[in-house]
């Protein structure tokens, strides 16, 4: 039995912004945007390659804006990847070597905050 992760609701406070920021800085894809009622919409984004989405909106989660630290996600060229970031208008930090990984960080415009891994592979 395969039990995968799919979705993760990031909580925001204005989610134009958010989906902007998340389309046009970070790169992921818009998978839906619905508007079920008038307190509930559900926006459903993709980072680029990834089996994971990210759900911003109104109504569904109880978390405060800007709450959530430690996000992540994985790429194979840390370069690489800051240079699109940064390119794309997103405040990234420059990158960070450690044991496990070369590390570069980013926060939403409500202050959510991401991290982005290139894996050291052993030799």
């Amino acid at each position: 039995m395969d039990f995968k992760l799919e979705l993760i609701a990031v909580p925001v406070s204005d989610v134009d912004r958010a989906k902007a920021f998340y389309t046009d800085r970070a790169g992921f894809h818009a998978d839906h945007d619905h508007v079920v009622s008038d307190e509930i919409r559900f926006v459903q984004l993709t980072p680029p390659g990834s089996a994971c989405s990210i759900a911003i909106g109104k109504g569904i989660t109880p978390q405060a804006p800007g709450s959530y630290a430690g996000l992540q996600l994985v790429v194979t060229d840390i370069q690489q990847a800051r240079a699109e970031l940064a390119r794309r208008g997103v405040e990234v930090s420059e990158v960070q070597d450690f044991p496990w990984g070369r590390f570069v960080f980013f926060s939403d415009p409500d202050g959510n905050g991401w991290s982005v891994q290139e894996i050291m592979r052993r030799r």
